[in-house]
């Protein structure tokens, strides 16, 4: 992994920038500011972390795909139809006879405490086409929700096998909660196994502390690159996020003058991250446009961002 001054070396002769690999699902948002669900009126917004992500970086210029599952249901017709819109290729979406997932949020200026009602999402389906769009990629990127259940299990560990035979740069979200797992694995054990065949993670500091317990931000670090991971970035919310490739370690403050709505804000950060480093950012560059899009994302109510223009990530 390059140093945080200079910029990551990707494979320029793919035709994907991005493949987003996870839960493609419904956030049902309360109308209030609530921390025990004391609300009447709940929202509809598009959601999952691997498709905000793909919508996000799409719609500042970046070629991203996804690959996921939903219902055969109108919850699902919503979600692919708001992927169309965005101009998002669908053909790796596959609908299950099982309902589509969703998550009951309420509105926070903090972190979100979810509740989660999965259906479909782990149903994602390895085919030959989704191998070859990972073998075409920059990057491959998936969540803690595909590995938290077969199938996608499955899929992932082999999407992560074809992305490394491939030299396509993996980036992981370990939004790691034990509410996610089912019995079959013990949660906190396999994400740390995982670790070890990942290039960058960005945790939060409660995802850290979901796996590790807690500690202190710089030991929280080191336990991700003790497993293997070449770059950390810790989020800290407020407080902004801390980078380490092992033997850099920089802080850099968070940009947010306003919180209206948190979710979705990491996913913003990876957004963009993401566009930074396939534009051609350093390192360092690159996290700054995920904290100034993190900002931006804050100041609203729901995951994606409207209404970006292309330049917004400029320095």
């Amino acid at each position: 992994m390059a140093t945080i001054n200079q910029k990551i070396q990707l494979k320029q002769d793919r035709h994907y920038d991005l493949i987003a690999v996870g839960e493609l699902l419904v956030d049902m948002i309360s109308k209030d500011y609530s921390d025990n669900f004391e609300c009447n009126t709940y929202t509809r917004h598009f959601g999952g972390s691997p498709s905000n992500i793909a919508i996000n970086t799409k719609k500042l210029g970046l070629n991203s795909i996804v690959a996921s599952s939903v219902g055969e249901d109108g919850f699902g017709d919503f979600l692919i139809s708001k992927l169309n819109q965005h101009g998002i290729d669908t053909r790796f979406i596959n609908k299950a006879s099982y309902p589509t997932s969703m998550v009951i949020v309420t509105k926070s200026k903090g972190t979100p405490r979810p509740i989660f009602y999965r259906g479909a999402d782990y149903h994602i389906e390895l085919t030959k086409e989704l191998e070859d769009a990972v073998k075409k990629s920059k990057i491959l990127h998936f969540s803690c929700w595909p590995i938290s259940k077969r199938p996608s299990r499955d899929v992932v560990e082999s999407l992560i096998k074809t992305a490394k035979e491939n030299e396509v740069l993996i980036s992981f979200d370990p939004n790691y909660h034990p509410n996610l797992f089912d019995d079959e694995v013990e949660g906190r054990k396999y994400v740390k196994e995982i670790l070890k065949h990942v290039d960058i993670v960005k945790p939060s500091l409660d995802d850290a502390e979901r796996i590790f317990g807690v500690d202190t931000e710089e030991n929280h670090i080191k336990n991700f690159l003790n497993f293997g991971v070449k770059l950390v970035m810790l989020t800290l919310g407020r407080d902004g996020v801390l980078v380490s490739n092992g033997k850099e370690y920089i802080k850099l403050p968070s940009l947010a003058t306003e919180v209206v709505d948190t979710t979705g804000a990491g996913d913003a950060f990876w957004s963009g991250f993401f566009v930074g480093i396939i534009k051609g950012f350093t390192i360092l560059d690159a996290v700054k446009s995920g904290l100034k899009l993190s900002a931006i994302k804050l100041k609203n109510v729901g995951a994606i961002l409207e209404c970006l223009p292309l330049d917004i990530l400029t320095f």
